[in-house]
């Protein structure tokens, strides 16, 4: 269901603990590509954290979104209107861009110094920034030497303000229980996550292998250490079954080789990726990733859920009425959130689905899933151009959405009425053949 505007009125019309999970992407406030709706300090607000306590039921959990710069505001702000803040999951990738202001340039230019220009067709990646793709595309035009002229600009060369982006933190918060655990989840259907459903599936026969089999083992403690040790001072622990997959983890990747480097012996060899990790091409149709490098040792990032950002194909996908609109993401040089100086420091290009941070269908499914119980609803109080409704039909699971964006409105139905077309398909597979004579 789509609430149509503002989450802090939308959000008062629903009933109390009326929803099982909210899984959620705010805005970062950060004034990205210099939008209002980007700093206006809604995720801090208590108003809106306190609204989202009341609607979910108790035990219930919240996923958020929030930026490296800024989440810790985000989390004490939900944190003081009564969550319980349980973990933080990670999102790591490798396509973040830097935008870093070049401080040898601005003294320069302070200076009066102009710098050469020379003719340049480089190629600018056409996936490069927060939203994936990939490839190249050449552009004719000049680029500015980067080449100090006055003494103290020669000084500060190759210095910046800023990291290159690589990781989204997501907070994972929990409204508090009624009674212990047991009795919240027997009363609510909430409190719990779903672990077997989340696993990463093993990538190999050695990978499973290297994950601890279920079952007890013996631990060497001195006697008398424990109650429950025996006179050898060996005591059985038991050990958790990982022949479903390993355990979900606080971490997320993207398969990226920055990302699988900072890993223990991450490179080399190849694996499949995790199950549920995919895009879709030009016809909506779901692909697999087949290569992430990676091997199948202990310490790999195996491990973890893959799930890379989001393509072309699959931000656009339900969108094929819908006409391509120009696009342009700027790659901010100049220090300046949101603004670009100079078209060599952005990237343009066409697509039907305008929204700018679109979060990987794949990602969402995983924590739509990880935290809702069978049969319940998804709650998301900024829904964008709407993958938390998809992964949660195609999950099957009910939604509520908000958005106050009136153009995102019919992006959110098309990609909805998709989303639902994948689900009924899918179904459809699973239902049992009519037998024939043949069967018989």
């Amino acid at each position: 269901m789509l609430l149509k505007g503002n989450c802090l009125e939308t959000l008062k019309t629903l009933p109390d603990n009326s929803v099982d999970s909210i899984v959620t992407d705010p805005p970062y406030e950060l004034s990205f590509m210099g939008a209002k709706w980007d700093n206006t300090g809604i995720a801090y607000s208590a108003e809106l954290w306190s609204e989202c306590l009341r609607v979910l039921k108790p035990g219930g959990h919240l996923l958020s979104f929030g930026g490296s710069r800024t989440y810790h505001r985000m989390a004490v702000a939900i944190e003081d209107t009564g969550f319980e803040i349980r973990d933080q999951i990670m999102w790591l990738y490798g396509s973040g861009f830097p935008k870093s202001h070049n401080i040898s340039k601005a003294i320069d230019k302070a200076a009066g110094a102009k710098r050469a220009r020379v003719p340049t067709n480089e190629g600018i990646a056409s996936g490069a920034g927060n939203y994936g793709g990939g490839g190249k595309q050449l552009r004719n035009g000049t680029k500015q030497v980067d080449e100090a002229i006055t003494p103290e600009a020669q000084r500060w060369q190759g210095w910046g303000t800023a990291l290159k982006p690589a990781h989204e933190p997501i907070v994972v918060a929990r409204k508090p229980l009624i009674g212990t655990v047991a009795n919240n989840v027997l009363t609510y259907g909430t409190g719990a996550l779903n672990i077997d459903g989340s696993r990463v599936a093993h990538q190999s026969d050695a990978d499973r292998a290297s994950a601890t089999p279920q079952g007890k083992v013996t631990s060497n403690l001195k006697a008398g250490s424990a109650p429950d040790v025996n006179n050898e001072g060996r005591k059985d622990v038991e050990r958790p079954d990982t022949s479903l997959g390993r355990w979900p983890a606080n971490v997320i990747h993207d398969g990226s080789e920055e990302v699988l480097a900072g890993f223990p012996d991450a490179k080399g060899g190849t694996w499949n990726t995790t199950q549920g990790a995919r895009h879709f091409n030009n016809n909506g149709e779901a692909t697999n990733y087949e290569t992430s490098r990676s091997d199948n040792t202990v310490g790999s990032a195996a491990r973890f859920f893959y799930c890379a950002k989001a393509s072309k194909s699959e931000r656009d996908a339900g969108l094929d009425d819908f006409d391509e609109q120009q696009w342009v993401q700027w790659q901010t040089g100049n220090g300046t959130s949101g603004q670009a100086s100079s078209m060599s420091e952005g990237r343009d290009t066409k697509r039907r689905n305008i929204h700018p941070t679109v979060k990987p269908l794949a990602l969402m499914r995983y924590l739509v899933k990880l935290v809702t119980p069978t049969g319940g609803t998804v709650l998301d109080p900024f829904l964008g151009s709407g993958t938390t409704a998809m992964a949660a039909i195609i999950e099957g699971f009910d939604w509520i959405g908000c958005e106050m964006t009136k153009e995102y409105w019919p992006i959110i139905e098309a990609r909805t009425a998709w989303a639902q077309k994948q689900r009924d398909a899918e179904i459809e597979k699973q239902k049992p053949t009519e037998p024939t004579l043949f069967d018989v």
